[in-house]
């Protein structure tokens, strides 16, 4: 029995993973140059705004990749 080949419409949406690394690496880089922030400016609120900063891109890489139309892999034809 051969399989079927996908159209758009049945093609996976990607790997669940690919949205967790966007997410946590966007709080940790962003959250670590807010710090380093705080330390050079002597500021306490920065870190805080980097971390949500980064929370706000990764969800912003993780919708683009995910809702681009092509293979579900975040490729386009």
């Amino acid at each position: 029995m051969t399989e079927q080949p996908r159209g758009p419409s049945q093609s996976p949406g990607g790997d669940p993973w690919h949205a967790v690394g966007y997410l946590v690496s966007g709080v940790f880089v962003y959250g670590l140059l807010g710090w380093l922030a705080d330390r050079w400016l002597g500021t306490s609120f920065l870190v805080a705004v980097g971390i949500l900063v980064g929370a706000g891109l990764g969800l912003y890489l993780t919708w683009n990749r995910f809702n681009r139309p092509g293979t579900g892999d975040g490729q386009t034809k």
